[in-house]
């Protein structure tokens, strides 16, 4: 599968940064998944679940909680600006 530069920022700084093949979240209009490609646009999040699926050498899916946002889909990267955000395992 293809994969995208995504960047993930909250008030504590940068939280993520890497190449993913999706990304899941929840949207004020409902669910949203990213995959490559993509069309660019700007959204704002609602508060919910991020999912987050690795590039082909790490085929896991990091989970965390979104407290809304906004979510920025350009042809160079993706990238996620959130008031809070929480890793599942922490």
């Amino acid at each position: 599968m293809k994969t995208f530069p995504l960047s993930i920022a909250s008030p504590d700084g940068i939280v993520f940064s890497g190449d993913v093949y999706q990304l899941s979240v929840r949207g004020i209009a409902g669910e949203l998944a990213i995959l490559a490609g993509h069309i660019p646009f700007v959204t704002a999040l609602a508060d919910g679940e991020c999912r987050i699926y690795c590039g082909e050498d790490d085929n896991s899916i990091k989970r965390a909680h979104v407290t809304s946002g906004m979510l920025i889909v350009s042809k160079e990267k993706t990238r996620l600006l959130t008031s809070d955000f929480e890793w599942k395992n922490e």
